[in-house]
């Protein structure tokens, strides 16, 4: 098994070929994360203490951590998990890992230094890599060279020298600071705030404008209401005048008619009455007038036997 081991302090990696299961068995059944000793591996390991951080298989499948396994399983990996990077935005794959757990099947494992032991390990903790690039960003470099606000920081940036070229001068080339703050920056800053404000001022203003425009709707239809309701109510009194002129019509109308029928009942009284009068006078009439008849044809009838004689 091969150990691929790193030490953070010098920023030096190297990889050790164990073939010894005796050594290896150390090992087994631990998990991701672990710290071990590393006494076990030989002399010029005492003292040193490794962290597990991961490791693959003899079919180069990677350990996945959180998988309390030490076989091999196929998740459902999306963007964020480890041992996984999708291609498209959203997408999901089913991907053969292997467990946390290490065993015998491992072909690499890695491992981190996190105590120095007694003696230096040749290759690893004697001999420095230098950092290829150094922070770019501003508060980094203050925290790197412990600087105040008030420090310049472009004349602490890590410069890499480039190639020197046939007859040329040699040249370096610095990174571009970020979040530097500059006049120019402070400007900008400033600009930002200015429009926000006047922003801010158009609001304030368009709202104050809008809300005359609204009282002034709502006062007009107020007004509206207010005569829409008053022309209702003189239209309704106007309509309950002609209904009332009409029922007075209608009552003088029934008046007449009323005192027509009484007009006329009374003239029948008064024509039954006459006819009755007429009718008594003659009744009492009859009797004389059959008297004088009478009376006249008996002195017809003497003077007719008077005559004969």
């Amino acid at each position: 098994m091969k150990l691929n081991v790193s030490f953070p302090a010098t920023g030096a990696q190297k990889t050790f070929e164990v073939m010894d299961d005796h050594k290896l068995r150390h090992f087994y059944d631990k998990r991701m994360g672990a710290e071990i000793t590393a006494d076990h591996l030989g002399d010029e390991w005492k003292g040193y203490v490794f962290k597990i951080a991961g490791g693959n298989d003899k079919q180069g499948f990677p350990m996945k951590q959180g998988v309390l396994t030490n076989t091999r399983v196929r998740l459902l990996l999306k963007k964020g998990h480890s041992c996984y990077r999708p291609r498209r935005t959203g997408e999901r794959k089913r991907k053969s890992v292997r467990g946390c757990i290490v065993d015998q099947n491992l072909s690499a494992l890695a491992l981190i230094v996190v105590k120095k032991g007694e003696k230096d390990i040749p290759g690893l903790t004697d001999t420095t890599v230098p950092r290829r690039l150094g922070p770019k960003r501003a508060s980094n470099i203050r925290k790197l060279y412990n600087l105040t606000k008030e420090d310049d920081v472009r004349q602490f940036v890590v410069k890499r020298p480039l190639p020197e070229k046939d007859g040329k001068k040699a040249r370096t080339k610095a990174p571009k600071i970020q979040r530097l703050i500059t006049p120019v920056v402070l400007q900008r800053k400033r600009h930002r705030l200015a429009i926000k404000k006047r922003r801010v001022e158009s609001r304030k203003e368009a709202e104050a404008e809008y809300m005359k425009i609204l009282h002034l709707r709502r006062r007009q239809e107020r007004i509206r209401r207010r005569s829409r309701l008053s022309s209702m109510r003189d239209s309704r009194s106007s309509v309950g005048e002609e209904r009332d002129k009409e029922k007075e019509k209608a009552a003088a109308k029934a008046a007449k008619k009323v005192a027509k029928k009484e007009a006329k009942k009374e003239v029948k009284k008064v024509t039954e009455a006459a006819k009755k009068a007429d009718a008594k006078a003659k009744t009492k009439a009859e009797p004389k007038k059959a008297e004088k008849k009478a009376e006249t044809g008996k002195k017809t009838a003497g003077d007719k036997k008077e005559k004969k004689v």
